[in-house]
């Protein structure tokens, strides 16, 4: 993955690999978050939380803004672009189990 202008070059695979950063990205589509709202509902401590989102800072998935004396994270989805060519491949094994689901419930849905 080329350097982003981050000083550090970490991998876009890398970055989506932990459960935490991708809710973390998950949270952060809608709107900035200060690092206390994407800390919620995590039972780890903020020093992690932060260490996550170094990871994503890295990977160039979030920039960070202070206001105040806070910092906010916004999503920067472009590196997500990728990951979409290996992710495409495994499209076709999903409509597949999609399919099958559809023809168990049937008329249910």
């Amino acid at each position: 993955m080329p350097d982003r202008g981050t000083g550090a070059e970490v991998d876009v695979f890398v970055a989506i690999a932990s459960p935490v950063r991708r809710a973390h990205i998950d949270g952060m589509a809608a709107r900035p978050l200060p690092v206390r709202d994407l800390a919620a509902g995590f039972s780890i401590s903020r020093p992690a939380v932060s260490q996550h989102l170094r990871v994503l800072r890295e990977a160039s998935l979030v920039s960070e803004e202070r206001v105040g004396r806070e910092r906010r994270y916004q999503l920067t989805p472009a590196p997500l672009w990728d990951a979409a060519p290996w992710l495409s491949h495994y499209e076709r094994f999903w409509r597949e189990r999609l399919k099958a689901l559809r023809e168990v419930l049937g008329d249910q849905v």
